[in-house]
């Protein structure tokens, strides 16, 4: 490990991932039942895994053991989020790139990708057609280049808060962007962003050098490492982590985004909001080195073991997944899904059915609308939510842990994700949603403590159902 001093890396930048430690972790013999389940009794008792512990359920090979894994993350979704899953679309502002890495499309010097920025207008018509879809939350995503900077990102975000269709409204952008210094992230974090997020891609230095070629911004592991540290300390209170699974060893990456979450609540007090855990997919013009590809089973055993190390991040499972293993996985500790995605720049208003790969970064395996999304997580008993209410009545910045205390779930989660689907369910739903949608909101009514704060709740979801009345949270 070593130190920088370069005023442009946060205050006392260290570079925490020791790859022979981790390597050495992931080598051990299969851990004795005992040992594994008083690791996973700390998880239930919402206490952070070491990575030495995170180690040992890796290294678990026997069924039972992977199973009680499974189990104690799905007890950690129940405890920790309830039954709802929170819904995102994301957004891509532009394709121009001056990094090179092997596994992207929009690399540099793919020649076969049309390079566009949405306009002004473009980008207001793309935020329209999301809202007249019933979406509330967005990720824009951004392309690394001089034209994509601070002052351009916050540009965006003002745009998008702006940009109101009859009920529809974006309630939080969150962003999914280049590294930023310290001012960059001050000036995007004055225009009311939600989560800055930055992927890692491979926490394996050989790796990380190996895909992204010398001589380009990214090629900088310890300046990207460090990057969420900077947001922290530029006062973005919510960041996200991410790794791109199949470019090296599927445990190695988990050991990395866990000890990237140790770090950061280890030196700030805050853990990261989400984790997201894509695997690498076709895409146009990339030859894929299939090595380290991860098969469905792994991917289950990398949610499973994320949820159980980090009790209180939120999991993203994006659309990159089929829909069937998406809807296999999401007891797993998954919080979070985007759905009625289009990746392509302009794609919401401008493409049809159909994929075009040649203008997307990677291909989706879930292209389903999100009415088709919202009724079939009603009818697997989830609430599908909207809800951005802790973060604008400020409860942020500290780690979730503090508020997913007993009750938390019934009385602020639950009832502005209920608000929230009835929003969806009156303004944007098909028939046969809404009906699902009206059966769902009675029986979760009736799992609640009778007293004025459900009676609050009632009175609420009415206004919604009989008036212009919205965005009602607690």
């Amino acid at each position: 490990m070593s130190v920088m001093a370069d005023m442009s890396l946060s205050s006392g930048a260290i570079d925490f991932v020791d790859d022979a430690r981790l390597i050495g972790l992931l080598e051990g013999d299969s851990p004795e039942p005992a040992r594994v389940h008083d690791i996973l009794a700390k998880s239930l008792a919402k206490q952070a895994l070491t990575v030495e512990e995170t180690a040992t359920l890796l290294a678990a090979d026997d069924p039972d053991q992977v199973e009680a894994v499974f189990e104690t993350a799905r007890r950690l979704k129940r405890e920790v989020y309830g039954n709802r899953i929170v819904l995102f679309a994301p957004l891509y502002i532009g394709n121009l790139c001056v990094n090179d890495c092997r596994y992207c499309t929009f690399r540099a010097t793919n020649t076969s990708v049309r390079r566009r920025t949405l306009s002004g207008a473009e980008l207001r018509a793309q935020i329209e057609a999301l809202e007249e879809k019933g979406h509330k939350r967005l990720i824009l995503v951004f392309g690394e280049h001089p034209r994509y900077d601070a002052e351009f990102i916050a540009d965006c975000v003002r745009t998008v808060y702006a940009t109101k269709v009859g009920h529809g409204e974006i309630r939080r952008v969150n962003i999914n962007a280049a590294p930023l210094d310290h001012e960059g992230y001050r000036i995007v974090h004055e225009a009311g962003i939600g989560t800055y997020q930055v992927f890692q891609e491979t926490y394996h230095h050989d790796t990380y050098a190996r895909w992204h070629p010398p001589g380009t911004r990214k090629a900088d592991y310890l300046y990207r490492l460090d990057a969420l540290s900077r947001a922290m300390e530029a006062g973005c209170d919510d960041i996200g982590l991410g790794a791109l699974f199949g470019l090296y060893d599927w445990r190695f990456e988990v050991l990395g985004l866990v000890s990237h979450a140790l770090h950061l609540q280890s030196r700030y007090g805050v853990g990261p909001h989400t984790i997201s855990f894509p695997r690498l997919r076709r895409a146009s013009g990339v030859d894929v080195d299939g090595r380290h590809l991860v098969g469905d089973y792994d991917f289950k055993r990398l949610i499973a073991t994320l949820r159980v190390a980090v009790p209180y991040t939120g999991l993203i499972l994006t659309a990159r997944e089929e829909s069937a293993l998406r809807r296999e996985v999401m007891d797993f500790g998954v919080s979070q899904i985007d759905a009625g995605s289009r990746i392509e720049i302009g794609g919401y208003t401008e493409s049809g059915d159909a994929q075009c790969v040649q203008q997307q970064q990677f291909s989706l395996g879930d292209v389903r609308s999100l009415d088709v999304v919202m009724r079939e997580l009603i009818c697997d008993g989830y609430v599908p939510s909207f809800c951005t209410a802790c973060y604008r009545l400020g409860r942020t910045g500290e780690h979730f842990m503090e508020f997913a205390i007993p009750g938390f779930i019934k009385r602020f989660c639950t009832p502005n994700a209920l608000t929230t689907l009835m929003e969806y369910l009156v303004d944007y739903a098909s028939a046969e949603t809404r009906q699902a949608g009206e059966r769902l909101v009675r029986d979760e009514l009736g799992k609640l403590p009778d007293g004025e704060h459900k009676a609050e709740l009632v009175r609420r979801l009415d206004r919604i159902r009989t008036s212009d009345q919205r965005d009602l949270y607690f």
